[in-house]
């Protein structure tokens, strides 16, 4: 390379950091290395740093940074050089039964014949594929968003067995993605929902429910039962508890994870590929990724992302093509484009790697953060009627809402003022440490975490409005369109 010549990056920053630079999904910087231009970018948009990069400099477990599709992890790290035009893409960590009975019978039935004989014209699947596809079996973690359409389509395939686990009940706000269940359906187990809904789609297929929360304890013997696991979670510890299960047992994962407009998917295969953790060596800390909930998701976005789950599952059962095994594969809605990039192996992954240390299924609230004790100190905590009344008796309190813009225009609680959770920190001027401070969000995880800032800020009368415009619309104005 010429000394003095200036190289030109282009920086691709995901959905989840965005609101850390400014809203860019892009940025123009000049480097030589990839630590450079990583120096540059956090230079500009200092919210990024806590999110990259640790302590030391070092690039942070939970995010993954790619040079024209390849991690840095395999070439050179930080020190990795770059040439003019090169793309930098910084991806992210985005946070979602019965005993098994005899296989299937492999003959087809007339009707059966007519109904997948679309799929039996096809050289790759033919008669003999369809019946493969009846002998196999399938589990879904989660009946939600990603579980939703991958379930329809497994069942509408003619997949024999059908596993869900799940233990959540529908919700008016799941309708809008999770294409499993219907109004009427509303507060009712989601499990019995998609159970009803795939029995009348294909009356060939077994569905097994197991309405439980997948732990360490479960996961394994539930888990071996099945041929596929299909990972739709929404959080960090069933995720790295349904990797880790499906390593120890040899089975294919298919991932998927989806956030605002963009999703994620790929496959992890055990001695085939890398697994979730060669991806993301650790979880961000609790509450760094917001959930859907919190910063909201398109709601045809699980659709496609759930769907690419279940042609890749449907591909591994028939042994066709090829899966997204050492690929990561993104998609970005609001450009309606797909990129992909290669995902290495981790030489020192402490799963799968020769290095291993992980040898048996771990503490997974305590290994991503969420266990008990893991906070400093407890959020001191105010009712939705408590509030109301001193509210009432005309008590002078900061009323702070530390939700987003988009969501105060649709509700917000009277004589509050709206900071957001992410420019909380350059406003704490704005706030008088001498009066009581109330925060409240959504459903009271932001605002517990803005809490902290406070304290951590040196101010002592700060409380967290237990349940947040949820609870506040439950509670004390049922006519607030709380979300």
């Amino acid at each position: 390379m010429a000394k003095g010549k200036r190289v030109s990056i282009r920086v691709r920053i995901s959905a989840p950091l965005r609101s850390h630079a400014g809203g860019r999904a892009e940025v123009p910087l000049a480097g030589e290395t990839v630590g450079a231009v990583l120096a540059g970018l956090v230079a500009e948009a200092p919210g990024l740093r806590p999110h990259l990069l640790a302590g030391d400099g070092s690039l942070r477990g939970p995010v993954s940074v790619y040079v024209n599709g390849e991690d840095v992890r395999a070439r050179s790290g930080l020190e990795t050089r770059l040439s003019d035009g090169d793309e930098l893409a910084i991806v992210p960590a985005i946070a979602g039964g019965g005993q098994a009975g005899p296989a299937a019978e492999s003959d087809l039935g007339r009707e059966e014949i007519a109904r997948y004989a679309r799929h039996l014209v096809l050289p790759e699947v033919t008669i003999e594929g369809q019946r493969r596809l009846r002998r196999s079996s399938v589990l879904l973690v989660g009946a939600g968003g990603l579980g939703s359409p991958a379930a329809l389509y497994l069942a509408a395939a003619g997949v024999g067995r059908v596993g869900i686990v799940d233990f959540d009940l529908v919700d008016e706000s799941n309708l809008q993605r999770q294409i499993l269940h219907d109004t009427g359906w509303v507060g009712r187990s989601k499990l019995e929902s998609a159970a009803d809904r795939l029995a009348a789609l294909n009356p060939y297929v077994r569905v097994e429910t197991h309405p439980v929360a997948l732990t360490r304890d479960n996961a394994l013997p539930l888990l071996a039962r099945y041929d596929v696991v299909v990972d739709g979670t929404d959080n960090f510890e069933t995720r790295y508890l349904t990797n880790d299960a499906c390593y120890f047992l040899g089975k294919p994962n298919v991932y998927g994870s989806v956030f605002r407009f963009e999703g994620q998917a790929s496959v992890f295969w055990p001695d085939r590929g890398p697994c979730y953790r060669c991806l993301f060596p650790e979880p961000p800390p609790p509450g760094l990724v917001p959930s859907c909930a919190e910063g909201g998701v398109l709601g045809v976005l699980p659709g496609v992302v759930g769907g690419i789950q279940a042609t890749e599952a449907i591909k591994i059962l028939l042994g066709v093509g090829e899966p997204l095994v050492g690929r990561l594969l993104l998609y970005d809605a609001l450009a309606l484009r797909f990129d992909e990039l290669k995902l290495p192996r981790n030489p020192d992954c402490p799963l799968c790697s020769s290095r291993a240390t992980i040898h048996e299924l771990q503490d997974y609230p305590a290994f991503c953060g969420t266990g008990r004790g893991q906070e400093k100190e407890p959020v001191e905590e105010i009712t939705p009627r408590e509030l109301r009344r001193r509210l009432d008796a005309g008590e002078e309190l900061d009323l702070v809402d530390v939700r987003e813009p988009h969501e105060w225009a649709i509700c917000r609680i009277g004589g509050a003022r709206l900071v957001p959770l992410g420019t909380l920190a350059a406003r704490l001027h704005e706030l008088d440490s001498a009066r009581t401070c109330v925060l409240y969000c959504r459903s009271g995880a932001r605002s517990a975490r803005a809490s902290e800032v406070l304290r951590q800020a040196g101010f002592r009368r700060v409380l967290n409005l237990r349940g947040g415009v949820l609870a506040w619309a439950r509670e004390v104005d049922p006519s607030m369109p709380a979300c």
